[in-house]
């Protein structure tokens, strides 16, 4: 496993993602990588194993949000803004963590990502249909 989460920290750091789960590599398991840094502009990369929402809180903001698989779409997607997470380190070892803003959002999103729940699933189907529309005639023909 951690062969995967090296290549996921670095797809994320090529990326400049603010995180990334191993099916964006082409790996089918359980590993996430997200930014712990709350400035936008930094990266502070955890590798998740096995990563797990214990308990969410606070009130639900509507926030940004888009996917290396879609390039260039972002919409707002309505979440709560504190995580509790509990994942496993490289060596097996399982730690907790409680996040807060962006970090909270973007953990949220890739271990949804990981139990395969795409963040467009999030949204309305109204909503969801709008922006796979609005990415679509983005794109090069």
């Amino acid at each position: 496993m951690c062969a995967i989460g090296t290549r996921l920290r670095a797809a994320a750091d090529a990326a400049q993602a603010y995180g990334l789960a191993a099916v964006h590599i082409g790996a089918v398991a359980p590993v996430a990588v997200i930014s712990l840094a709350s400035d936008p502009a930094k990266r502070d990369y955890c590798v998740l194993y096995n990563p797990e929402i214990l308990a969410l809180g606070g009130e639900p903001a509507e926030g940004p949000e888009g996917s290396v698989s879609m390039p260039g779409l972002q919409v707002s997607v309505s979440r709560p803004q504190r995580a509790r997470i509990a994942y496993d380190d490289e060596a097996g070892a399982r730690h907790e963590l409680e996040l807060e803003g962006l970090p909270a959002r973007i953990a949220q999103h890739e271990i949804d990502q990981v139990n395969g729940i795409f963040f467009l699933e999030r949204l309305s189907r109204l909503k969801r249909d709008m922006a796979i529309k609005r990415w679509k005639k983005s794109r090069p023909a």
